[in-house]
Parts: structure tokens; C-alpha cells; sequence
């Protein structure tokens, strides 16, 4: 039976690689989503039935289950370098003539070509065909250690397969965003009030650095390998020889490349992709082109920097010249208040452009653009353009930063030093109402079912709505003007809105969408003041005595209960009969009550989640990371470095058996 149970789990992880292969290697995926989805669900089950048969290297184990305690430093068996740029066919040219003057003009050369990716640099080392490290470029001698979240990037195999695999191989590629993913991130982002990125190798750059692999494993990152680092156990000759076996290994590369005998022929190729960049769904600033064999790469050589056996060669910028006629400032949905620039309307690869993107403040500081200065602007595909530089400063006055909203006319402030995005204080400001509201009755929060995203826009542009408290006086007619709204809708968003008011307190507080509070935070605050009206009391050294709330999170509080705004929809809140106070719970002061919990490993009776909000129902808190204040390390199946740190800061280990006994004693189940 038991070799039957492995067999069947090995033939699964089989199933899962073949069919990340064909999705993502050969873009020829066979089976839906939802067929892929259940057979992870089926590994996962028979993993968790029988952890005997776990592996590390198994598909099931791209996530590493949560936070991270940091990147380590990793040093490069190789140098990554980085190549040197050409801007025109004569430079190009220059660069040809250069290599064939090294390598004898009798000699044949092949040229591969490929896109050049808009991504992050990144390393990937393989052992025996299993995935083993992936770092980032760093200064390209010495990366970061990020291997927990490169194991979420799909598009990587975790293990390399086909047949003929080195020992020892170091695969170098770009991780980078496709657009619709990047689209859909910047969605989600404006949605919970979060800084928007600029751009996808941003978005890319900033996703390998979070130390939440859940998070990381949702950007939906991308990845093509395009080099090759250190190799033992395998001959490889030539540079499309090892292209043609990252495929075969299950590893991706661009779909686009081709091998190239003339100048002419890199050219061409150049031309084409030049021409065709804004019909492809990533971003690629130029192409790449490199000798072919690997002996006469060798011969060439490096620069300092670079290596003489290959170059980039960057596409013209789609720039024009023209004037700032006005710099304006709005208010985000998110209380952000970003500057942008009209223009005089100027013709920019085959497009009118009357607007360019400032980002923020410090952008325009360090521009130095004002109103009445000739700018180069330039714009890549469908963003929107930017300023690049002041070509003529024509303008007298420098452009102030606002001090009051120009909405609400409330404070605005930048809330740290090293933050770039000035803010709107006022959470009630009209500008960011229907970003609240859509948060006020999402799922996590007030849970009002029917109160999607265009029943909360109309409602906010009909003026039907104005505050929070205006959703439980919505009548029947008010309905009756929203689209598609009949009978049977308005009667169910009504009920929907009237069993919201029996919410607990704690998802009361996290609906208010007061700045830093989430989840977790708005049942610390429930459960230590047990009253709204209590919490609008407390001072900031109330709340930083709490062991999960900091200082940061406690002057936020403070302030957004400080506001006269505040205090009126507390008053709305109880005339309309919200639930503002959590009904006093009978727990025993036993080992959990007041003890701050840290879990590492796998448990058996509970997910780590489940297991924490156990800890907090009963009294206790829990945190992902150990420090001197953690009372207890709980430590299931493999534990991670929380065991070594935990064991360095003298905090109690426990396993799952002694922590179900303390559950037990407090009354738990």
C-alpha cells in the first residue's frame, strides 16, 4: 500500500511539471485551470496524509509558508556583468567590426539575438537537476539569497528534468511582470490605498524583495533564462546549444530568438521588434545580441565591465520637446496627492500628448521643472508619458507643496522622511470616500454582499452616499437609481446591510480603514478595549503598551479618532444601531492568556493560520517573528531559523502536543 501511496504522489509531480512545461515553456497548455488546480489539491492532500513522502523539491512547496526573516548575502561563483549599450546601427556596426578584428577576419561567426527584457537580473543554481539558490544580481559579484520567492515564479522549475542534466549549472535570466498582471496589480493596490508602482520592472524589482512569499507568489511574476553562469558535468558549445537545452530541462526562454550569420540579418531583426514591441505583452527596452560559440566568447573575452562577445542594442526613445503650461495637483483614492503637468499639445511616436506623469514632489525638486519650462518628455508604449529633463528654464517660480488638501482642505503630510508620496490626513475627504466604502462593505470587513465596486461608484456619484453611516439609511427609492437595480435586488442589499450591523467589533475597526490597522491589528484593539468608544479614548501610550501595536500604528489610531469627523459617525453609528462593543468574554488567566505565541513548521491538528487565531481568541497574540518578547516557540514538522533564533534568545520551545495542552487548560478546543 505504502509504495502504491508513493507512487501515486511521485506520478502527480510528474503530471504538475509536464503541464508547467507545456503552459509555460511552450505556451501550449492542455488542460484548464481548474483540471491543474485539482491535481495540486490532490498532491497536497496525499502530502499532508503522508508527510513521509514529502519532498523539498515537490510543486506543492513553491510557497515557503510565509514570512521571511531576511535575504543573506550570497556571493557569485561567476561574475553577472552587465552589458555594454549601442543607440545606433553605426555604433552596432562599430561593435561587430570590433568583435570579428578580435576573433580574424577568416573566421565564421554566429550571432544569437533575442529580446532584450525590462526585468530584474536574477541567478539560478541547480544541484543535480533540483533548484538549490536564486539570488539576485546585487552589484554583480555579490547577490541577495531570495530563493523563496524565486520558487513561487511558475515559470521556474523547481526541478530540472529530460534527461542529460550537469551536475552543477548556474542559469542567469530576467524576472519581470507581464503587462496584464501589472495592470491588475496596480488595481488591487489603488483598491486597498497603497502607492501605485510605475512601472512593471518596478513592480518586478520591488516583488523579489518582500519578505511574504504569499504575497510575492500572488504578483503572478515571470521569468526567461538568457545565460549561462558556472557549468560541471556537461559539455555545452555553443550559446543556442544551451538555449535549446534550458527548453528540453524545462526551463523557459524567449520564444523569440534567431541565429544570425550577417550584420545585416541582427539588423533586420532589430528593425522588426522595434516596429512590433508594443504588440508583445512584456516590456523590452532593446535586443541583445551575443557571439554564438562558447570557445570564441572565451577568446574575446571581458572589460572591466562588460564582455566583448556581446551587446545591447537600445531602441530609440519616443521623446519630444515642449512646454509645462500648468503643473497640477489631484487626490488620489487613496489620500496620495500626485503633481502632473499639462502641456502644450506636441506630437510623440504618432500621438498628441497634453499630459505627463510628475510622480511625485521629489520628482519635481529633482527635475527642477516649473511652470513655463521646455521639457523633453517621453513616452514607452501605452504609459503615460514622463518628464525627463528641463531643456530651458523658462519658468520663475518653483512649485510649492501643498499644505492643505485641496479637496478637504485638511493637513497634508508625507507620514516618514524616506517616504516619496505626500497625503491627504482626512480619511472622510470626498476624493477618497468610494475607495473607503468599497473597503467598508468588502467581505474582510462589514461584509455587505451586493455592494461591489459599481453599486459603491454609483452610490458616490449620485451623492446618495456621503459617509459610511449614509449605507444604513439607504431606502428603497435611493435603490431604485441605481442601474439594474429591481425588486428583488434592493430587498436583498438591504437585508445585506442590516445583518452587517451584528458584526463584531473587531471587523468594525478594520472597516473604518484607519491607515496601518489590518486584520489582525483591529482584533487586538477589539479584544484589549472591548468598546469603540473606549478605543476613541485611548492615548498613544495606551495603545504602545499593547505587545502587537508599535508606535507607528498608535499615532495613526489616536489621530483618525482625534478627528471631529470621527466622532460624529460613531454617533451615526449608534443611532443606526451598530454593534460597537464586543460583549465581555469569561477567559481564565491560564498559560495562553497574555503570552505571545511564534509558530515554525508544520502543525498536524491546525494550519499556522488557524493555529495563531486560536492563540489570539484566547487571550493570547501571536507574531510570525521571534524576539525576547515571544513567551512560547510552538515548533511543528521542519522547523525553520525561528528554532536556532529562538534557542540564541532563551525563549521556551514547545511542541504541538505540549501547545494543545495549554489550549486545553484555557478551555480551547
Amino acid at each position: 500500500m505504502s509504495l502504491e501511496i508513493k507512487q501515486n504522489i511521485e506520478k502527480l509531480r510528474e503530471d504538475i511539471r509536464h503541464h508547467d512545461y507545456l503552459y509555460y515553456v511552450l505556451s501550449q497548455p492542455k488542460v484548464s485551470d481548474k483540471e491543474y488546480d485539482d491535481l495540486m489539491t490532490r498532491l497536497k492532500d496525499l502530502e499532508d496524509k503522508y508527510p513521509e513522502y514529502k519532498s523539498d523539491d515537490s510543486p506543492t512547496q513553491r510557497l515557503s509558508g510565509g514570512i521571511l526573516e531576511g535575504f543573506k548575502s550570497v556571493k557569485h561563483r561567476q561574475k553577472m556583468v552587465s552589458l555594454d549599450n549601442t543607440y545606433s546601427f553605426d555604433e552596432l556596426q562599430d561593435w561587430f567590426t570590433r568583435v570579428r578584428k578580435g576573433l580574424g577576419e577568416s573566421e565564421d561567426i554566429e550571432y544569437v539575438v533575442e529580446h532584450k527584457i525590462d526585468g530584474v537580473s536574477a541567478s539560478l543554481t541547480y544541484e543535480n537537476g533540483k533548484l538549490r539558490l536564486g539570488a539576485t544580481r546585487g552589484d554583480g559579484e555579490t547577490g541577495e539569497d531570495v530563493t523563496g520567492n524565486i520558487k513561487t515564479i511558475r515559470a521556474i522549475p523547481l526541478v530540472l528534468f529530460g534527461g542529460n542534466v550537469p551536475k552543477f549549472i548556474e542559469i542567469r535570466g530576467e524576472v519581470y511582470m507581464e503587462h496584464k498582471d501589472f495592470s491588475l496589480l496596480n488595481k488591487e493596490r489603488a483598491a486597498s490605498g497603497d502607492v501605485l508602482f510605475a512601472n512593471p520592472r518596478n513592480a518586478a524589482s520591488g516583488s523579489l524583495k518582500l519578505l511574504d512569499t504569499n504575497i510575492v507568489a500572488r504578483r503572478r511574476l515571470n521569468f526567461f533564462a538568457h545565460s549561462l553562469g558556472e557549468l560541471s558535468g556537461l559539455e555545452i558549445r555553443t550559446q543556442w546549444e544551451f538555449l535549446e537545452k534550458l527548453k528540453k530541462w524545462g526551463v523557459r526562454v524567449n520564444p523569440n530568438l534567431r541565429l544570425c550569420a550577417s550584420f545585416k540579418e541582427v539588423v533586420a531583426y532589430c528593425n522588426q521588434w522595434q516596429e512590433k514591441r508594443q504588440k508583445i505583452s512584456y516590456d523590452i527596452d532593446g535586443i541583445v545580441i551575443k557571439v554564438n560559440s562558447l570557445s570564441q566568447q572565451k577568446r574575446l573575452g571581458f572589460t572591466l565591465k562588460s564582455p566583448r562577445w556581446a551587446v545591447a542594442y537600445k531602441f530609440p526613445a519616443r521623446q519630444a520637446t515642449t512646454v509645462v503650461t500648468k503643473i497640477n495637483i489631484n487626490v488620489g483614492r487613496t489620500g496620495v496627492i500626485p503633481p502632473a503637468a499639462e502641456l502644450e499639445p506636441v506630437e510623440c511616436a504618432g500621438v498628441v500628448i497634453r499630459h505627463a506623469t510628475l510622480h511625485n514632489f521629489d520628482e519635481i525638486r529633482r527635475l527642477g521643472v516649473k511652470e513655463g519650462d521646455r521639457v523633453l518628455i517621453e513616452r514607452a508604449g501605452d504609459v503615460i508619458p514622463k518628464i525627463v529633463k528641463v531643456v530651458d528654464s523658462l519658468g520663475k517660480n518653483p512649485f510649492p507643496i501643498p499644505k492643505k488638501c485641496p479637496v478637504c482642505q485638511e493637513k497634508v503630510i508625507k507620514e516618514k522622511e524616506e517616504d516619496v508620496a505626500y497625503r491627504c490626513i482626512n480619511p472622510f475627504c470626498p476624493a477618497q470616500l468610494e475607495r473607503g466604502l468599497f473597503h467598508f462593505a468588502s467581505r474582510q470587513a462589514m461584509d455587505i454582499e451586493g455592494m461591489g465596486e459599481s453599486v459603491v461608484s454609483q452610490l458616490v456619484n449620485l451623492r446618495i452616499v456621503k459617509t459610511f453611516a449614509d449605507i444604513y439609511r439607504l431606502t428603497d427609492s435611493d435603490l431604485h437609481k441605481l442601474e439594474l437595480f429591481k425588486e428583488k435586488k434592493i430587498k436583498n442589499l438591504l437585508a445585506a446591510i442590516q445583518k452587517s450591523k451584528s458584526r463584531s467589533l473587531s471587523r468594525l475597526i478594520y472597516a473604518l480603514g484607519i491607515r496601518h490597522v489590518g486584520e489582525k491589528a483591529a482584533f487586538v484593539l477589539a479584544r484589549e478595549f472591548g468598546d469603540l468608544n473606549k478605543l476613541a479614548l485611548a492615548k498613544v501610550e495606551d495603545l504602545d503598551k499593547i505587545y502587537e501595536i508599535g508606535s507607528v500604528m498608535a499615532e495613526s489610531v489616536v489621530e483618525y479618532f482625534s478627528l471631529p469627523q470621527t466622532k460624529k459617525l460613531i454617533d451615526d453609528f449608534r443611532r443606526e444601531g451598530l454593534n460597537l462593543k464586543d460583549e465581555a468574554r469569561d477567559i481564565k488567566i491560564t498559560p495562553v492568556f497574555g503570552k505571545g505565541f511564534v509558530f515554525t513548521g508544520e502543525l498536524k491538528q491546525y494550519s499556522r493560520l488557524q493555529a495563531e487565531e486560536l492563540v489570539r481568541s484566547l487571550g493570547g497574540s501571536s507574531s510570525s517573528i521571534v524576539s525576547k518578547n515571544t513567551d512560547y516557540l510552538v515548533v511543528g514538522v521542519e522547523p525553520g531559523s525561528k528554532f536556532e533564533k529562538a534557542k540564541k534568545l532563551g525563549v521556551k520551545i514547545i511542541d504541538e502536543k505540549e501547545f494543545l495542552r495549554l489550549v486545553k487548560m484555557t478551555g480551547g478546543n
